[in-house]
């Protein structure tokens, strides 16, 4: 299996959807539905501002993490260890990271303290920041079977969430990426990935009343962003639609953007939005996503 252009352009779309995602809901994060319709009508542009009071274009732990995660895989030739996933991770917190999650810290800490870079099992840590983050693990592995992916996807999940509802989410969101930037079409990934994933795992059942408020609950995330994708036909639609929901608006934009990106390309990404991101967090998403891809021994 070789790679060939258009793999690598999904790709880049895939890394740059997470990014402005993630840039596009920080402004509304933790808001109500209703508190975003007063405030915005609409919001559908990248301004900043947000409870972290951010600057245009800025990004969060979503696309910082992914980007920790994606060097340190390109550290070790594109393989996934847990080890080096969990040095990248605590260097990028003495970083003092705009915003960090309570479950990453507390077991980031632990690994400090322990040396050792697998979190216990928690029925506590189904939260999304493992999911967040994940795309770098899908790119690197494009041309493994499916057991590595998961394989690969769990060594880096585990260091801070170590839970089957996080795992399955995790799993699903790379191998849909995969599918999706090798050229599937979303009617086949639904057939292939979305229905037996949510068969497999009922509660992220997604049909039955439209997700609003979206929590950091792994389950509320998936709810809102599979909604998002299937009720949408650009990367610009889905994006606008599922952070208008509110609630952990960046995560569920940044996850909506890499499988949204990674399926319609990067022609349908908003030119005023690449304009108003962070010049240095393009140039470095795009790098990465073809640096990970070309890695990932295609035409071994």
């Amino acid at each position: 299996m070789s790679v060939d252009s258009a793999w690598i352009a999904r790709a880049e779309a895939a890394y740059l959807g997470l990014a402005l995602g993630d840039a596009l809901g920080a402004t509304v994060e933790f808001l109500t539905p209703r508190e975003i319709a007063h405030q915005y009508d609409v919001h559908r542009d990248i301004r900043g501002g947000g409870w972290l009071g951010l600057k245009p274009g800025q990004v969060t732990d979503d696309t910082t993490m992914s980007l920790a995660l994606g060097a340190a895989i390109l550290a070790d030739g594109g393989e996934v260890h847990a080890l080096s996933c969990a040095r990248a991770f605590d260097a990028w917190m003495r970083g003092k990271p705009v915003d960090i999650g309570n479950t990453i810290r507390r077991n980031l800490i632990a690994f400090r303290r322990s040396g050792q870079p697998l979190a216990p099992p928690s029925e506590h840590d189904a939260g999304n920041g493992a999911a967040m983050r994940v795309l770098p693990v899908a790119l690197a592995t494009l041309c493994r079977d499916e057991a590595d992916v998961r394989l690969a996807v769990r060594a880096q999940a585990h260091v801070t969430h170590n839970n089957p509802a996080s795992d399955a989410a995790c799993e699903f969101i790379a191998l849909a990426v995969q599918d999706f930037v090798r050229g599937e079409a979303l009617r086949t990934v639904y057939r292939r990935r979305i229905a037996p994933f949510v068969a497999a795992s009922p509660q992220f059942a997604f049909r039955r009343r439209r997700r609003q408020n979206p929590s950091g609950w792994i389950v509320e995330t998936m709810q809102a962003v599979l909604q998002a994708l299937l009720e949408t036909d650009s990367v610009e639609s889905c994006l606008v639609d599922v952070v208008n929901r509110g609630g952990d608006a960046d995560t569920t934009g940044a996850i909506a953007g890499m499988l949204s990106g990674a399926l319609h390309g990067m022609r349908s990404l908003p030119p005023r939005w690449l304009k108003a991101l962070d010049p240095d967090v393009r140039a470095t998403c795009q790098r990465q996503a073809r640096a990970l891809v070309l890695c990932g021994r295609c035409d071994a």
